[in-house]
């Protein structure tokens, strides 16, 4: 398998992470406080170099932050739910309504009956109905679907191996796949 894309054409995006990127970033999956001397050693890099390849995926984009992962029972935040919004309008402006609720944690718009999806946490079911009432008065809601989580069997993070490394070249429009090469390429 190939961790380089070879290309004659001009790539504007870059979204191809090697098998070392792809090592380094389950390892700060599992421990973001490691020293870049263990992240190295782990991935057969110097100090440095794995420093480097941090400062690089942070560059990209593709380490989007650091953060800590909190329980969120241990915090007071036990209640879990899972709103679909409908709408009588295109919700897609409408991010920013959404994101001025602080129990709102994520927002998708979405394909099917509902147009938005949201999770949210509360500390009490009473909270999450103040919260459902918020959320029906942003402009163009016309209704809720709350899903009530009763426990959750496991959450995980997006594992970096089984991601897909892939170029968009927007001179030619093809996307080039890890171990694929353009029709423009050496042989």
């Amino acid at each position: 398998m190939l961790d380089v894309i070879w290309s004659s054409q001009g790539f504007t995006e870059w979204r191809v992470v090697d098998h070392v990127d792809r090592a380094l970033l389950a390892q700060l999956q599992l421990d973001a406080t490691q020293s870049y001397a263990a992240l190295g050693k782990v991935v057969g890099l110097s100090a440095a170099a794995a420093h480097e390849r941090v400062r690089k995926l942070r560059e990209r984009g593709v380490i989007r932050r650091t953060t800590v992962d909190v329980d969120p029972a241990a915090v007071g935040q036990g209640v879990l739910a899972y709103v679909m919004v409908e709408s009588t309008s295109w919700m897609g402006d409408s991010a920013q309504s959404f994101a001025a609720l602080p129990e709102v944690l994520e927002a998708h718009v979405i394909a099917g009956s509902a147009s938005v999806l949201v999770k949210v946490r509360t500390t009490t079911t009473e909270q999450l109905q103040d919260v459902l009432r918020r959320i029906y008065a942003i402009d163009g809601v016309s209704g809720t679907q709350a899903i009530v989580v009763l426990e959750t069997f496991f959450e995980r993070p997006l594992s970096p191996h089984e991601v897909v490394a892939e170029h968009v070249d927007a001179t030619a429009g093809h996307v080039l796949r890890q171990g694929s090469r353009s029709a423009t390429g050496p042989g």
